[in-house]
């Protein structure tokens, strides 16, 4: 044999080893591993739907929610069954917590109280947030929403500064106020009877946003929204496709494509209105960065301390993390509380004599936000029913017990808030009927105690550090609406909840006006 047929044979051979031994490395992570892990789970009582080679259940999954949403619902809050329709469907044939497949990634569901508070609150530290995947990575970047550890730790620091009782106060309510009063002077001047309010509150969070982020109007930022409803999108369609791992680099989509683009196109935007500050400053025409959040963080960027600074790519991620939470979370828990207001006309009188007793027609006063008792009832119960994050995800950084259980680590801990939310024992057969009264001596007797069953911002160390900007938002447009309109729903109107990042009116909010 010549040397040249030796050297073929041998590289041959190498060849061969190497695709033989990456087809036994992906068997055993798409198939070995989940059937080894699904036996141990069953050994401790946890069932669940049977893993599927290489999709685990999201073809289920999609499947079920496709027909969950393929046509309208009569009204009705009894949403589980159509937002997530497997939750609704597995609980019962598997029990409280059960194991599901995201691929070949154990996803351990729990719905027991007690379970979900040793989760939450995390007090050994083995219990993190999810890394996010792909598209929902490109949206959410490394802020406060991702991160871990120190960075954690010193991000965490600077947004409880920015969303400070006295920041709201002297500058968080009052362009609150103004962007409210914008929306309401456009409604008088085009003397508006019919409003699509989704669309209207998705400008108004969007405009304050802007105002409290960037220190400008809706307007001037109106791109970079544009980008990110986009981008949204792309996730919301790619939220249950598996690709086949390793091959995905190599096989670029249309949304791959263009989810770059917009990634890189939001990140130039910010870049923008960062430099532009800068420049500001560097030319003598402003005395600081600001103060409102830019330029809290650019103060902080720009730090000689570098213990204390953080980077460019910290910037752009609080602020991408800012746009998501105080935009379409906030549009969404809104636009619903409008929504069961203009159905149960009662309580939307009963908030409307609060706010006259409280404010007149004056504009609402920070000091007053937090009295608007009836207004926090019907808030909470909107956020009941109807919870922008329904879900929260968590990953076993190692072995850990939960209760009786021990969690293998990187698995994956699902917590589905929405079934949380619309679970009858813990609420009550009426678990269904919009009931503020439930929350009229606080959350604590309105769950009976159990902490868990309520958690529209999540609980532990990592509750949601806009809690009290997204109440203050929601309070004050609801106020300044009910001085000077009544509302019903609109007969054009359409039931249609849907999962998009949050859950919202597929077709709208279509309310009458009758201004007071």
């Amino acid at each position: 044999m010549s040397m040249k047929s030796m050297i073929i044979n041998s590289l041959s051979i190498c060849l061969f080893l190497y695709i033989l031994f990456y087809i036994f490395k992906f068997l055993k992570k798409v198939w070995w591993c989940p059937i080894r892990l699904q036996s141990a789970m069953r050994s401790q009582g946890i069932t669940g739907p049977p893993y599927r080679f290489l999709h685990g259940n999201t073809k289920e999954i999609t499947s079920m929610r496709n027909g969950a949403i393929s046509k309208p619902m009569e009204i009705s809050h009894q949403i589980l069954p159509r937002i997530q329709p497997h939750i609704y469907s597995w609980t019962k044939l598997y029990g409280m917590n059960f194991l599901n497949w995201y691929g070949s990634k154990a996803q351990l569901v729990i719905l027991e109280p007690e379970l979900l508070k040793e989760v939450m609150n995390n007090k050994d530290g083995a219990i993190l947030k999810a890394v996010i995947q792909d598209y929902a990575d490109k949206l959410l970047g490394n802020g406060l929403f991702t991160s871990q550890g120190e960075k954690w730790q010193k991000m965490r620091k600077l947004a409880n500064h920015a969303f400070h009782a006295d920041s709201l106060k002297l500058g968080m309510i009052p362009a609150m106020i103004v962007s409210v009063e914008i929306m309401l002077e456009r409604w008088r001047q085009e003397k508006v009877r019919e409003v699509e309010m989704y669309q209207e509150f998705k400008i108004l969070t969007s405009d304050i946003i802007s105002r409290v982020v960037f220190g400008f109007s809706h307007l001037e930022g109106k791109n970079v929204f544009e980008m990110v409803a986009k981008l949204s999108l792309i996730v919301a369609r790619n939220n249950y496709k598996v690709g086949i791992p390793g091959i995905k680099k190599f096989l670029r989509t249309n949304d791959d494509i263009e989810s770059d683009k917009l990634e890189k196109g939001i990140r130039d935007s910010i870049i923008k209105i960062m430099k532009k500050r800068e420049d500001e400053v560097m030319m003598g025409d402003r005395d600081s960065y600001g103060s409102d959040y830019l330029g809290l963080l650019l103060n902080v960027h720009h730090d000689n301390d570098n213990s204390k600074s953080i980077s460019v790519d910290d910037v752009v991620g609080e602020c991408k993390s800012f746009y998501i939470a105080g935009y379409e979370t906030t549009a969404s828990a809104i636009t619903w509380t409008i929504f069961l207001l203009a159905i149960h006309t009662e309580w939307q009188e009963r908030a409307r004599e609060e706010v006259i007793e409280l404010f007149g027609k004056q504009n609402p006063s920070p000091d007053g936000v937090g009295r608007l008792k009836t207004m926090g009832m019907i808030v909470n119960e909107c956020l009941r029913l109807y919870p922008p994050v329904f879900n929260l995800t968590r990953e076993v950084q190692r072995e850990v017990r939960l209760g009786e259980l021990v969690i293998p680590e990187k698995m994956a801990v699902c917590i589905p808030v929405l079934a949380l939310h619309h679970d009858p024992q813990i609420w009550g057969e009426d678990v269904h009927i919009f009931k503020p009264e439930r929350f009229a001596d606080g959350v604590a007797n309105a769950t009976k105690n159990c902490a868990a069953a309520f958690m529209p911002f999540g609980m532990g160390p990592r509750t949601c550090v806009g809690l009290n900007y997204a109440f203050a938002e929601i309070k004050i447009a609801l106020s300044m609406i009910l001085q000077q309109y009544s509302f019903t729903l609109s007969p054009t109107y359409t039931h249609s909840p849907v999962h998009i990042l949050t859950i919202c009116p597929q077709y709208g909010l279509q309310i009458n006006l009758q201004p007071l």
